[in-house]
């Protein structure tokens, strides 16, 4: 079999590895819905369809190098299309109270199947008619139009009441997206994605985004390959959307503004653009993590922000002693080529400030101890998660600006060759992994 063709794997040992690996997958989400809480599952269902989200829009993003901020123009098109389709007109009738609802979606009820893949297919046709006139502009103007056309789906889907309900939006709707649904289109998207970016068609999107010209010099018809990949981005887009709406079972148009697109955004940036990869562990870990720091809004003692504090300051003096004793080890002195000047400067200052903030926190216990307000609770204050969550993401950007994967993407051949690496590491330190490592083996 020809290794270019989009969808075929001409390694049998890969394809079984895979099957393996989704089978895998599929067993630990079922003990996640047998015996974790209805949060826990909710929270992986809302990951699996973020998962097909940034896969999704790291195609057009990422791959080509096209700055678009459209993704949450998409979603809502996807969202309100399934909502539409799946009600009974019953609930229809009881959700559009300030004006009917138009023939015949007055009178439409379909399954939750044929609904996502019409959903797709109009999202789909959205983008390709959009493509005409945004692929005519290039890098500031592309983001500029295309974020134009989210805030003008999100001022219709505000103000077409025969059809959205306008800003009471859609409510009732049956919850039928499960982790089964979630992950199984984000299993679909994920192989339907990387086989397209590892194909032919993958390198000539790679050609674009490294210079749009000298791809059409070399013969690339740059303007259809970015209309195809927005069209095929839009298209899982859509169907993430009819999924997310099955999962809130309401939806609004507050719910599509730019900051849906700013959260896809800083998934793909930190799990590396152009790496599919990337995307789905950011996309896994920010949708958990952003949740997580939901308890920093909430009433807190003194003694739980001091407890806070502590910790920190010593995982921080802990991971500046690990690395400084890395960078000792003559043995990782090639793997560790990073740690020098600058760098090692900072590994130093954070190290100095955590020991600084646990000792603060640990004298500022005793002293609150001393006067019995270690138990003073203070109120909690909406938006600091968004806080913290953005000075995380500015450190993270500013230590790793190529992101978690950079533009690799996982292959079983590096996991194969890996312990070879090791191997010939361990054998001759003075080598890098680089000279030692297979190239067909590396990620």
């Amino acid at each position: 079999m020809r290794r270019d063709l989009p969808f075929v794997d001409a390694n049998p040992r890969n394809t079984l590895l895979s099957a393996v690996a989704v089978g895998v997958l599929f067993t630990v989400l079922l003990a996640f819905q047998e015996w974790s809480s209805g949060y826990t599952v909710h929270l992986l269902t809302k990951a699996g369809i973020y998962v097909t989200i940034a896969i999704s829009y790291n195609l057009i993003n990422g791959v080509t190098g096209q700055f678009s901020l459209e993704p949450n123009a998409f979603v809502a098109i996807g969202a309100y299309t399934t909502a539409l389709l799946t009600l009974s007109p019953a609930e229809k009738a009881q959700s559009f109270i300030i004006e009917p609802i138009i023939y015949p979606l007055s009178v439409i009820q379909i399954p939750l199947l044929p609904a996502l893949i019409i959903a797709g297919l109009v999202t789909a046709s959205m983008a390709f008619l959009m493509g005409f006139p945004v692929f005519r502009v290039r890098g500031d103007y592309l983001a500029i139009v295309t974020l134009g056309f989210g805030e003008v789906v999100r001022v219709v889907a505000n103000n077409l009441q025969s059809v959205t309900n306008g800003p009471l939006g859609l409510k009732g709707i049956p919850k039928w997206t499960t982790l089964w649904w979630a992950w199984g289109l984000a299993a679909l998207s994920v192989f339907v994605i990387y086989r397209l970016v590892r194909s032919s068609f993958g390198r000539a999107l790679r050609a674009i985004r490294l210079d749009e010209t000298a791809a059409e010099a070399m013969g690339i018809n740059a303007f259809w390959h970015k209309m195809l990949a927005f069209t095929l981005s839009a298209f899982f887009e859509g169907i993430a959307g009819g999924l997310l709406a099955h999962l809130l079972t309401t939806i609004d148009p507050k719910m599509f503004t730019f900051f849906l697109t700013f959260e896809l955004l800083i998934i793909i940036v930190v799990g590396g653009l152009g790496s599919t990869t990337g995307s789905i562990i950011a996309a896994v870990g920010l949708t958990f993590i952003s949740e997580w720091l939901r308890v920093v809004e909430e009433p807190m003692t003194a003694r739980w922000l001091l407890g806070v504090g502590g910790v920190t300051g010593l995982c921080l003096a802990g991971t500046a002693l690990v690395v400084v004793l890395l960078g000792f080890w003559p043995r990782l002195r090639p793997w560790m080529t990073w740690y020098a000047g600058r760098v090692r400067r900072w590994v130093l200052v954070g190290g100095a400030a955590g020991l600084a903030l646990a000792g603060g926190t640990l004298v500022a216990g005793l002293i609150l101890a001393k006067f019995g307000l270690s138990l003073r609770e203070f109120p909690g204050n909406p938006g600091m998660r968004m806080v913290i969550f953005s000075i995380t993401l500015i450190l993270f950007m500013i230590f790793a600006r190529r992101g978690l994967m950079g533009q690799h993407d996982f292959s079983w051949q590096w996991l194969i060759y890996l312990p070879i690496r090791l191997r010939r590491w361990v054998r001759s330190p003075g080598r890098s992994s680089d000279e030692s490592a297979p190239e067909e083996g590396r990620p």
